[in-house]
């Protein structure tokens, strides 16, 4: 951040390099819209990159402070979203492979991402930052602005509310390993 504030363009490829790739990934499970999710993206570099001459490395870290806007980003679209009829999202066309196998794999990948879809903002935001972001419950509360206990609380929430939905559905899904 203090390069690029320097002036220093390279310094502006690595910080992409180094973040829009989960910035995008948080957006996209958020959002479930790869262009929408893009556009987040986009939005949430270019206030990384205004924010660079006032950059205190003391207080945050580019990485967390990036989550957390991203959040706010996607959070306010979800908002603007909610007077949207839920049928009008559609189903997903169906591209699963005949291999049994590879099949039933995908079919538990989807059932655990409509479970996380179907969980409330927060708690969706908190399992996918901890356990597809891979942030730990600390850098989790900061992206969220909210304490590690209350983070470990909307885990626990979301993992009760995943483990009912794909319970309902375990003779359909196989044994999980």
């Amino acid at each position: 951040m203090a390069a690029f504030a320097r002036g220093d363009q390279s310094a502006a490829r690595a910080l992409t390099e180094r973040h829009a790739g989960r910035a995008l990934s948080v957006a996209t499970r958020m959002l479930g819209e790869t262009m929408e999710a893009q556009d987040v993206t986009q939005e949430a570099m270019l206030r990384l990159f205004r924010k660079a001459p006032d950059w205190d490395g003391e207080r945050a870290q580019v990485s967390t402070w990036l989550y957390r806007v991203v959040s706010n980003l996607c959070i306010d679209r979800l908002r603007g979203r909610r007077s949207e009829p839920l049928d009008a999202a559609g189903e997903p066309e169906d591209e699963t492979p005949s291999v049994d196998a590879r099949l039933q794999q995908m079919d538990r990948a989807k059932a655990l991402h409509a479970a996380i879809d179907r969980l409330p903002d927060r708690q969706r935001l908190a399992v996918t930052l901890r356990h597809i972001e891979e942030l730990s419950n600390p850098e989790v509360a900061v992206v969220m602005e909210t304490s590690v206990d209350a983070v470990e609380s909307l885990l626990a929430r979301g993992g009760r509310a995943l483990r009912a939905a794909l319970g309902r559905r375990r003779d359909d899904l196989g044994a999980m390993e």
